[in-house]
Order: structure tokens, then sequence, then C-alpha cells
């Protein structure tokens, strides 16, 4: 997507605005310090889940309020990066940290894809979080680096709570397929189920992760503190937390099962280390 070019102005009830950023590249801080730069395509994501924590670095309470139903595109994004001064080559990058690089406009605008495009100049050490199955249509350009991950996050096994709080996003079965099409393609893969929400089979779950064929899992715990909902489904995702009685020794039980049957469980932070 080149400096000034649009697209649509609504998709998928999210409002599209097309601006400028100053930088398409963010000094790494905080949970992230492990990595030299985030790299954020989009601002805001249409994907809208209640308990996004990225909402609560949005600048007021009216965007946290809209959440998922606003996104703003970084015209500039493949501009600013082919003028980055800072060599990137073994670079630790993350796309992206407080947005969802694959939200439906990607398929229209395809900015990620032409940022990929000049990272596989740049060759820098690269980790993709999605939860959509989008990223599949890149796995050429990703198997064009010399080092790469990438991450997909599947919460649940459940479909009903997966639509309590995802409602916007691909079903399982969706997400699972694409991480195991990006890993037969030879790629590096995880599947991070952060947070964990209401699990209703632990040991099936883990086998319809294992039948993927990815090897790395990653696990965080869900809270359900209500000042941290945010956007439109916030109460039917509580109210299928308490029906699920999803507590935390429920938490740390479907965990030990999960860790049992499957090859790699890191929780939280040491999961998410550069590739």
């Amino acid at each position: 997507m080149e400096q000034g070019s649009e697209g649509p102005e609504e998709l998928g009830g999210a409002r599209i605005a097309y601006k400028d950023t100053s930088t398409i590249l963010t000094r790494a801080s905080g949970f992230m310090s492990d990595y030299d730069f985030t790299l954020n395509p989009y601002r805001g994501c249409a994907f809208g889940c209640p308990y996004c924590y990225a909402a609560f670095f949005t600048r007021d309470t009216a965007e946290q309020d809209s959440w998922g139903r606003w996104v703003e595109v970084k015209s500039n994004a493949l501009a600013k990066l082919r003028r980055m001064r800072t060599p990137l080559e073994g670079a630790r990058i993350y796309m992206s940290s407080v947005t969802d690089p694959y939200q439906p406009i990607e398929r229209h605008l395809q900015l990620v894809r032409s940022l990929l495009e000049e990272l596989v100049n740049l060759q820098p050490r690269l980790v993709v979080q999605t939860r959509s199955p989008l990223v599949t249509r890149d796995v050429d350009l990703l198997g064009q680096l010399r080092t790469v991950r990438v991450n997909m996050t599947v919460t649940t096994d459940d479909d009903e709570v997966r639509q309590a709080f995802e409602p916007r996003c691909s079903p399982i079965d969706a997400r699972l397929r694409a991480i195991a099409e990006v890993h037969e393609a030879g790629l590096p893969a995880s599947i991070t189920m952060t947070p964990l929400l209401p699990v209703a089979d632990p040991t099936s779950f883990a086998q319809r992760l294992l039948a993927t064929g990815v090897t790395h899992f990653v696990v965080q715990p869900f809270h359900t503190g209500r000042s941290r909902f945010v956007a439109g489904t916030g109460k039917a995702a509580l109210a299928m937390v308490e029906e699920r009685s999803w507590t935390q020794e429920r938490y740390r039980e479907t965990v030990e099962v999960l860790r049992a049957l499957l090859p790699t469980l890191d929780e939280g932070r040491e999961g998410f280390a550069p590739a």
C-alpha cells in the first residue's frame, strides 16, 4: 500500500480511517522488551475481542468503548519502513503487539504483504502474532525470511465460548487448519492460548492441537475483572465464564492436562521469546 492510497471507509461494521504515522517501528518495552521493535501496521482492531488489553492503549475512553468498531490504517507504513536508517538485519521484531496484522481490512489493502516484501530485503528476526487464517496467504514471503515464527492464537476448544468472546474472529477449526498449513510449509509455528478461555474437554483439545503438527504452545490465564472489559460482548462473555465455572482452579487443572499431553507448554512471557 503506497502513501496516500485508500480503500473502503467501512468494513464489517468497523469505520476505516487512513492516516500517516510518524514511525512504523516502535522500540519495544515492557512485556515485549526481549524484542528490539514492535510493528503495528494498523491502530485498532476490527476483531474487537472484549478482553483485549490493546484497547487500553487507545487515546481515550470513547475509543475504548467503541473498540472493534474502528480501525486506523497507517497509510505511509511502507514508505516509513523503506526510509528506516537503523539496520534491521537480525533485529528482533514482533508483529503485532496492539493490533492483529491480518484483520479483515488486510485482505483488501495487502499492507502487511507489502511490508513483508520489504522485510525480506531487510532480514530481521520476525515473529507474527495473529488469530486469522489469512496469514497463510503470505507463507511464500515468510518462507524467505531466515528467522521467522508464526504464532496463532487459539483460546478455547468450544465454539460457543469463541462466539461469546471472539464473535468476529474465525472459528477454531479454521485457525487450526491455518497453523497446520504454516507448519507444513516448513515455517516455525506456535499456538498461543492467550488468554485461555473456558475449555470443555482438555484432553480432546490437546489432541486437536497436536493434530496440527505444531510442537510449541503457550498459555496465559484469563482475568475476569469487569473493569478490564470493553466493547459490545463483555456481559455475554462474563456470563459464559460464570456458566462454565471457569475459575483459577479450573484453569490450573486444564493447564496441567495440557502440559502432560503437549510436547512443550510455556506459560506467560517466556513463551513469546523472539524467533
